[in-house]
């Protein structure tokens, strides 16, 4: 027999995650009573003390931090079991979530959309498109059905390549760097701004691996970055599906650089938990992967 109940697990996570007895109480809704009851039997029960008080502050032992961490898992794994019960007992799901990596081609992406609609069109869709870091949150904290994510993938999922892009360093035609008429060094950027699209995520942990200058300027969507970008107000590297047309048009220009003129990276379909995957979002999973596989390598 179990000596601690799941219950008891999940108040004890609440009130490491939420900084103490009252707010966990609250978080809960329960008394604060009662959640202090729940932790003194997970300690009396284990033998074990989770909480130590310094001043007005109660702080994770070392077997507290052991416990929390592997009483979260437990806890985020009864929650996957009952999410996949429901979806097994629903069949096709009312609505599907999706958290797309704004590098993904916005055409792509709602060719894919269409497509499950004319199959299932009684069910609904959110989509949130997001950037590295939100991607990520939205993933690890099981808000979406299924995302597409960029390059580098949160810790304990997998996924798969959906496709590989090209990355560009560009500018408008006029501007300072494309004056010099010359092969450009990293050092030579620094001394202009960057355009850096802005982490949608609310840790915003994620470091961007191209930024190259403090100068910079950071907005939130990849229309204003690249309008700035044809008003000669920076450089940045941009996916070519990004900037096609600008390029066509002449408006923006590939900038001459020795090294690192064009950067590589790669999109993977990833579910949250792929157990728990219910028919809508594994058919939409599929659509996306047969439409990427139609564009070829």
């Amino acid at each position: 027999m179990l000596r601690i109940s799941l219950d008891q697990w999940r108040t004890f996570i609440a009130v490491v995650d939420a900084g103490g007895f009252a707010q966990a109480a609250q978080a809960l809704n329960k008394s604060q009573s009662t959640v202090s009851y729940a932790v003194r039997q997970i300690e009396e029960r284990l033998g074990v003390a989770v909480f130590e008080i310094e001043g007005r502050k109660a702080l994770l032992t070392t077997e507290g931090r052991i416990l929390y961490r592997r009483g979260k898992s437990l806890v985020d794994e009864a929650t996957r079991l009952e999410r996949a019960a429901e979806n097994l007992a629903k069949g096709q799901e009312q609505m599907l979530s999706l958290a797309v990596e704004g590098l993904f081609p916005s055409w792509l992406l709602l060719r894919c959309i269409e497509r499950f609609g004319e199959e299932a069109p009684e069910t609904r869709i959110e989509l949130h498109e997001s950037v590295m870091g939100g991607t990520d949150e939205l993933l690890l904290a099981g808000a979406v059905d299924l995302a597409i994510c960029a390059d580098n993938l949160p810790a304990g999922h997998t996924g798969e390549v959906l496709l590989r892009y090209r990355a560009v360093a560009a500018a408008a035609p006029f501007h300072p760097l494309h004056r010099l008429e010359r092969e450009l060094g990293i050092e030579d950027l620094k001394g202009h701004r960057h355009l850096v699209i802005r982490d949608s995520g609310l840790a915003r942990q994620r470091p961007s691996v191209w930024s190259v200058t403090e100068r910079r300027l950071t907005v939130s969507h990849k229309a204003t970055s690249i309008r700035a970008a044809c008003m000669g107000m920076g450089f940045a590297w941009y996916p070519e599906d990004w900037i096609r047309e600008e390029l066509a048009a002449g408006q923006l220009k590939p900038l001459p650089l020795k090294e690192g003129s064009e950067r590589w990276g790669a999109m993977y379909l990833v579910y949250p938990d792929p157990d728990a995957a219910g028919p809508g979002a594994r058919r939409l999973g599929e659509i996306i992967r047969q439409e990427a596989r139609a564009l070829g390598p």
